[in-house]
């Protein structure tokens, strides 16, 4: 499983011989001018939620693509409705897709399209895929109900928001991946604008001190688990 970060909450994932775009915010990033959206292959595109610094390349992407569009009910009927593939989920529900299983669980945020639709309830991922699990939690705060992934499923790595404002802190992300029991963390949305900029060597010691293993992509950059 190879992950890309393409900066804000954008990633891309290969899975299975499959690509997966989550959440693009890219040509509205200034400091992800060098991403070219034309360039990014999509077998499937996964919303967290409807915010337009989420999906803002969405359709975009799923015109060059063709690509699945996959998430709540009311985001991909939103998306259906303009002609666009999708697979509608909901909290709690799981799909076998080709690259792996994908669950939709809990996130607590808000959600509205920028035209003012209505976006469903905020969610995030879980996916097991190639013997590694991962958990893209969206845009949440801390909650208890993270600590119900572990039951299911033995994380290999949650990417978690560490930007404060909008999101959970550092602090807060810490303590999730106490709940996640997952020490292995890439942190994502923070320092696209003013209200989430952070410290980067402050948050990666933070993390340290407490025995976990926070990366801190550069954008274009990528992992393998």
């Amino acid at each position: 499983m190879k992950i890309t970060f393409y900066g804000h909450a954008s990633l891309g994932i290969e899975v299975g011989g499959k690509h997966i775009i989550v959440d693009p915010f890219i040509t509205g990033n200034p400091q992800a001018s060098e991403i070219d959206i034309n360039t990014l292959k999509a077998d499937y595109i996964l919303l967290t939620h409807a915010h337009g610094d989420h999906v803002l390349d969405v359709e975009a992407i799923a015109k060059n693509t063709d690509a699945v569009i996959v998430s709540n009910a009311e985001i991909t009927s939103y998306y259906a409705t303009l002609g666009f593939k999708a697979h509608p989920m909901n909290h709690g529900g799981s799909w076998k897709f080709d690259f792996g299983k994908v669950k939709y669980v809990n996130a607590i945020h808000s959600s509205s399209f920028p035209n003012g639709s209505y976006g469903g309830n905020p969610g995030g991922f879980v996916i097991e895929g190639e013997h590694k699990n991962i958990y893209i939690a969206g845009d949440t705060a801390l909650s208890m109900d993270m600590k119900l992934i572990p039951m299911r499923t033995k994380l290999d790595l949650a990417i978690l928001p560490i930007g404060n404002n909008f999101t959970m802190d550092v602090e807060d992300a810490i303590i999730a991946s106490d709940f996640l029991e997952c020490d292995k963390i890439l942190g994502y949305h923070f320092d696209t604008f003013g209200y989430i900029e952070i410290n980067h060597d402050e948050a990666i010691r933070k993390f340290f001190d407490k025995g976990k293993d926070l990366m801190l992509l550069k954008i274009g950059e990528s992992i393998e688990l």
